[in-house]
């Protein structure tokens, strides 16, 4: 991670990441070493009904942001997200218990779902610019007893879908990707950085 390959208009960026997820703040600083932690504010994460699946999280990456209006530093831009899982239009979120989870793994296994991740940047201005990635994950056919033993070793209660990509499963049980490995783990890299180039 050496910030002189940086393109220069990048060298300065100071982004500032509103999410508790410590995996999110990882990927981050694999494109800007320097990164700041918001304050989480509270969201009411409700969108409205009948909206497409695949858009919510696009949606609901700008209502993060919204909470942050006029509090943006001088110099600095605002990173905001929100990752789902979907399988047959519904959107699978994060499990409330583990027999919740088990569930969700029993209706991915040996099918191909979709991983959305809406990312919204906020400049100081009030310059913002939205956009979502989409990848395609192929599970392999779990049995009861390899779906349990994840649940009861990971407890992935607090990721969408049930499971996380870098993780056990992920290794054992995903047979085919198309599209951003990263945006499963819950921020699209390279079209982040394309991005930040731009903005």
């Amino acid at each position: 991670m050496i910030p002189a390959i940086l393109p220069p208009r990048l060298h300065d960026v100071r982004l500032v990441l509103a999410s508790a997820s410590p995996r999110r703040r990882e990927l981050l600083q694999m494109l800007v070493p320097d990164v700041t932690i918001a304050p989480v504010r509270d969201v009411d994460e409700t969108y409205p009904p009948g909206l497409d699946a695949m858009t919510v999280p696009e949606y609901l990456s700008r209502l993060k942001a919204s909470a942050y209006a006029g509090d943006i530093p001088a110099g600095s831009v605002l990173v905001t997200a929100d990752t789902v899982v979907v399988l047959d239009g519904r959107i699978l979120g994060k499990p409330a218990t583990a027999a919740a989870a088990c569930d969700m793994l029993r209706a991915l296994s040996g099918r191909t779902h979709t991983v959305v991740t809406g990312v919204t940047l906020t400049g100081a201005d009030g310059r913002c610019e939205s956009f979502s990635e989409r990848t395609e994950v192929e599970f392999a056919a779990l049995t009861d007893a390899e779906i349990e033993a994840y649940v009861d070793t990971y407890r992935p209660l607090d990721k969408a879908g049930a499971y996380g990509i870098q993780e056990w499963i992920g290794g054992m049980g995903i047979c085919g990707i198309r599209g951003c490995f990263y945006n499963v783990m819950g921020l699209p890299l390279h079209a982040l950085y394309a991005r930040l180039k731009k903005f």
